[in-house]
């Protein structure tokens, strides 16, 4: 196992459908029932708000089912025993990362437990159902809502993601469709800079080729024997 000083990991969808969370699109082009596009979009949210607004606190309520698994445990590990520059970089809005113990969750996407402020951009931590017109604790504007990267709408904190990628020896993608971009051209921005790429899925992803490495298989276990390899 080589010497890394610097790694960066990329989570999906995968990681979390092991614990019963259904994946972002799946096999019918749906997400739990509905369209993407009647969901997840600034004009989905502007044309119908009640309907966005109750599919989010459906998804916030689906967390207290389910529980994180062996793979976000043994991330959480990592995180805790690795001695060098680590960057977990997460896709999902669900808080599995978290429960399982790692502190350190850049959630590029958003999150569900989150509510954001359309008039001022505040971000709040939010447990409980979120109905359109709910007031902001910080601007008083009845403007707060999902706290979910739209499709269209740029991810979180790119920069930091970027100057991670472009610094790593490491790159590492675990349960990702590689077809939703800017994460998709992640292993490319490593690859360009010398890192080496690693790609831990149940299937080959859209972007396998890029990697220098793949494994295929359930993240709950391919997860944990890669980190106790890597923690030596």
């Amino acid at each position: 196992m080589p010497d890394y000083r610097s790694i960066v990991i990329l989570t999906g969808a995968g990681i979390s459908a092991e614990s019963g969370l259904a994946t972002f699109r799946g096999p019918d082009g749906l997400w739990e029932g509905h369209r993407v596009e009647d969901v997840c979009t600034p004009q989905a949210l502007r044309r119908d708000p009640e309907l966005v607004h109750r599919f989010y606190d459906e998804r916030r309520a689906k967390l207290a089912e389910v529980a994180p698994n062996p793979a976000h445990i043994a991330l959480s590990r990592l995180e805790r025993e690795w001695g060098g520059d680590l960057l977990l970089v997460t896709q999902n809005v669900d808080d599995l990362h978290e429960r399982g113990g790692s502190d350190h969750v850049l959630h590029m996407h958003g999150e569900l437990k989150s509510a954001l402020c359309a008039e001022c951009g505040q971000r709040t931590v939010w447990e409980g159902s979120l109905p359109p017109g709910t007031f902001c604790q910080s601007c008083g504007a009845p403007r707060l809502g999902p706290d979910i990267v739209f499709f269209g709408e740029m991810p979180y904190e790119m920069d930091r993601i970027d100057d991670a990628l472009r610094t790593c020896d490491l790159f590492v993608s675990i349960g990702t469709s590689g077809a939703v971009y800017p994460a998709a051209g992640f292993v490319q921005t490593a690859r360009y800079v010398g890192a080496d790429t690693l790609e831990l899925n149940l299937d080959p992803s859209a972007g396998s080729i890029y990697f220098h490495e793949a494994h295929m298989g359930r993240a709950s276990d391919l997860v944990p024997e890669w980190v106790a390899q890597l923690l030596g």
